[in-house]
Order: structure tokens, then C-alpha cells, then sequence
């Protein structure tokens, strides 16, 4: 199992207000609505980390592809292999 840098495993009880009707199709169709909370939670938690990162980290990201299309792959002499 991978390690979740969001989850530290501990719960927390938290007040939702969702649309009655999706919460009646929910739970008629058995299923867990924190469980499903949680998991669209963790996943939006992601993409927004991984945004940040590639905004904070985007002068050294394309500073490297300039890098790289201006030198080229220093690893392509190993493809042969």
C-alpha cells in the first residue's frame, strides 16, 4: 500500500450539506458516503497540490527543458543497449 502524505489516519467528524436526493440515491444504493467523501477529498487535495507545485516549480522546469532541447539527451548514447 502506498503511502497517502494527505492521511494521517485519524478521524475527524465533520457537518456536509448535500443535495437530499443524491444522498437518498446514495444510501439506497449501500453505499458509504464519508468513505466516498473522503477518497473525492483526498483526490482533489492531489491535483491541487501537484498544481501548486508545478506553478512554484515552473522557471526550473522550463529552464531544464530549455536545457535539454539546447543539448540534447545526455543519456542517448545507452538507448543501444
Amino acid at each position: 500500500m502506498k503511502h497517502d502524505p494527505v492521511a494521517t489516519g485519524k478521524r475527524k467528524s465533520v457537518n456536509m450539506s448535500l443535495d437530499t436526493g443524491i444522498v437518498a440515491a446514495a444510501r439506497e444504493a449501500g453505499l458509504n458516503l464519508s468513505q466516498i467523501s473522503e477518497h473525492a477529498i483526498r483526490h482533489a487535495t492531489k491535483i491541487e497540490q501537484e498544481r501548486r507545485w508545478k506553478e512554484e516549480n515552473r522557471e526550473a522546469i522550463e529552464g531544464w527543458n530549455r536545457w535539454y532541447e539546447q543539448n540534447g539527451d545526455p543519456l542517448a548514447h545507452l538507448r543501444p543497449l
